[in-house]
Order: structure tokens, then C-alpha cells, then sequence
């Protein structure tokens, strides 16, 4: 794989973890290239992704980027003594518009196909639109991550050159350079959208999210754009305070509200000392509140090695939403039995329960 640090490596290599791959090799292309490390992974490898691009830059240097990439990615595989038996690579709708970026990568792709018809690969090529997903970079990635950073800090974005847009969650995208769907079917998954109406639904969420709120999720596309918003929300402030309402008969405290949509309600008792959870999930939000004890919540993203903690007490009720690609676990931190809630925005299904092992 190119391209591996990136926001569609990252996303990429998310779904092979999810899928249980466990030798994902990565290389260097630009001035890090090495054709010996490179050669080194392309050979037995299953299939080669290739993600690397240059979208940023002058004409000169989108053109001399993308082509260059593509031109040591083809080197590696002529050079591979066991090349892979298929070639993926991460093109752009944007090819045949006339842009700079949109011929770049025209060609690169016609200098990757050629090296793998010379090895005698399968050629994938991958048309990719507008990308959205999980743990965006703002101003760099997409217009998505740019609204969602801006929002979940409290500032109000506007719309400069309004104009519609091909929307494709990342994890689809990644689908479709494994393999597991297939590229032609990926105009069939991406959602038509104009700017302006993108960034009227992410105020929406950020809006209903601030109060606690769930938005209407009646779609796969809105469960993701809002999962993308939460990645967001989360670094700014990962837990979300209740108002505990108490009189003489004792306290009332809402939870969450959903304002449409499939959810399930569960709540778990965890002996002092014992850890629930060491998972994360693809898709779904889960919410675990405290009601009675004391715990530690703890999330680590994928890939990292930093740890977010969060102390909780049903003395004084929060809840914490975990992250989608966060590994998340609850230790029972008191003396006394621990009593949690559980909230997820989907009905548990036993034949796809989105529950992927992983350790904080």
C-alpha cells in the first residue's frame, strides 16, 4: 500500500483490521521512495493499493507528483519477484474534466496499468468522488472535515462558490481497493449533495449534538455524515454533561434523545475491578452512561498509542459516546457494583454485529 498515513490509508487500513488482515505492508513514494524496501513489499503481496496522490500544489507540482508516484509504484511492481495478482488503484472522478489533477491522474494511471499488464495483474481502477469519513484533516482533505472542525468548535462556516457534490464515505471507498465491492458500483453508493445543503445538515447535527441530542438517522449516508461530525465533537469534548433534576423522592436525569431513527436501550452490572468492552465498531454510536458507581472509560484510536481516559460517577451523570474506529473499554473503578446504560443508535444484530475485538 501507498498512501498508508494518509486519511484514506488510514480508513483503509481500518476495514483490513476489521476484516482481520494482519500483514498490511506499507510504502514510501516521493523523496522516501526506496525500490528495495518497495520491491520488498509489493512481492507476495495479495494485491497492491495504491493511494498516494498529490491533490495540493501548483499545476507543476500536482502533475509531477501524481506521476512520479505512479511511475516508482510501477517500478516495484516490474521489479517484485512474486508480483501481486491485482493492482488497485485510487483514481479521480475529476478525470476527464480538463483540470491539472484530473490529467495527472490520467496518467498515472495508464503508467500503473501498463506495469501491471507487464506483470501480468488484474488493473483496478478505482474512480473515487468527493471523500468524507472519520478523522478528516480540515482544510486540507475535504470541504466535510473543514465544516465539521469548524462547527464543533462553535464558529459558524459559510459558503463562498456553491456547487454540487458526489459524497462517498471513506470506508466505501476502501471497500472498493480491497475488493470487497465492487468499483462500479460506487456511483450507485455515493449521495448527490450541494455545499450549501452539506453544510445546513452538519449545522443540524452540530446543533441537536451540542444539547446531547441524536438527529434523525434515516440513512446510511446520515449515519455516516454524523458518525464523521462526532469524530470532531469528540476532540473537543469527549463526554456530555446531564442535567440531574432532584427532589424529595430522589433524582430524574434524560439520557439521550433520538430524534428518529433505530436505536436499542441495554444497561450492564460490572463487579469492582472488571473491564467491559475491548472493541470498536465500523458504523454504529454507542452511548454508555453510568447510572451508580464508579468507572473509567477508557478510548484509544486506531493505529494510536494515546489513551483518553474519562472518570465517571453516577454521583454526578455524564455520558460518553464512543468514537467509531475507537477501541473502548469500562472498568469498574469503586467498591460497589457498577451499573451502566447502553444506548445504540442500531438494533443488534448477531450476523453482523459490528463488535471488532481490539485492546485499549
Amino acid at each position: 500500500m501507498t498512501g498508508a498515513g494518509g486519511f484514506l490509508g488510514w480508513h483503509t487500513r481500518a476495514y483490513l483490521h476489521s476484516c482481520g488482515a494482519t500483514d498490511v505492508r506499507s510504502f514510501a513514494v516521493g523523496d522516501r521512495f526506496d525500490v528495495g524496501a518497495a520491491t520488498d513489499a509489493v512481492s507476495g503481496s495479495d494485491r497492491l493499493v495504491l493511494i498516494a496522490g498529490v491533490n495540493r500544489g501548483t499545476d507543476e507540482e500536482v502533475e509531477a507528483g501524481n506521476i512520479l508516484f505512479a511511475e516508482q509504484a510501477a517500478l516495484a511492481l516490474r521489479e517484485a519477484d512474486v508480483p501481486p495478482s491485482s493492482v488497485a488503484f485510487a483514481n479521480s472522478t475529476q478525470v476527464g474534466n480538463g483540470s491539472t489533477y484530473g490529467r495527472a491522474k490520467q496518467e498515472a494511471a495508464r503508467i500503473v496499468r501498463e506495469a501491471a499488464d507487464a506483470v501480468g495483474a488484474e488493473f483496478v481502477d478505482v474512480h473515487l468522488p468527493n471523500l468524507f469519513g472519520e478523522h478528516g484533516r480540515p482544510f486540507y482533505n475535504s470541504v466535510t472535515a473543514t465544516f465539521c472542525h469548524l462547527l464543533s468548535r462553535g464558529d459558524r462556516p459559510s459558503v463562498d462558490v456553491d456547487r454540487e457534490l458526489s459524497l462517498l464515505h471513506a470506508q466505501h471507498a476502501a471497500e472498493a481497493l480491497i475488493g470487497t465491492i465492487g468499483a462500479e458500483h460506487l456511483a450507485s453508493i455515493a449521495t448527490t449533495s450541494t455545499v450549501s445543503g452539506l453544510l445546513s445538515t452538519l449545522s443540524t447535527y452540530a446543533e441537536d449534538y451540542s444539547r446531547g441530542d441524536v438527529p434523525l438517522l434515516s440513512s446510511d449516508f446520515e449515519r455516516d455524515l454524523f458518525n464523521t461530525y462526532r469524530s470532531f465533537a469528540f476532540d473537543k469534548a469527549p463526554s456530555i454533561p446531564l442535567k440531574q433534576n432532584t427532589d424529595v423522592r430522589g433524582s430524574f436525569t434524560e439520557v439521550i434523545r433520538s430524534h428518529g431513527g433505530s436505536g436499542q436501550t441495554s444497561f450492564s452490572t460490572t463487579v469492582p475491578g472488571v473491564t467491559r468492552g475491548q472493541h470498536y465498531h465500523r458504523r454504529k454510536m454507542e452511548r454508555f452512561t453510568v447510572v451508580a458507581g464508579r468507572a473509567d472509560i477508557t478510548l484509544r484510536r486506531l493505529f494510536s498509542e494515546e489513551v483518553v481516559t474519562v472518570s465517571v460517577s453516577g454521583d454526578e451523570p455524564c455520558s460518553v459516546d464512543m468514537p467509531t474506529f475507537w477501541a473502548h473499554a469500562i472498568t469498574n473503578t469503586g467498591e460497589e457494583p457498577l451499573f451502566t446504560m447502553f444506548w445504540s443508535n442500531e438494533i443488534f444484530d448477531p450476523a453482523a454485529p459490528d463488535t471488532i475485538p481490539e485492546t485499549v
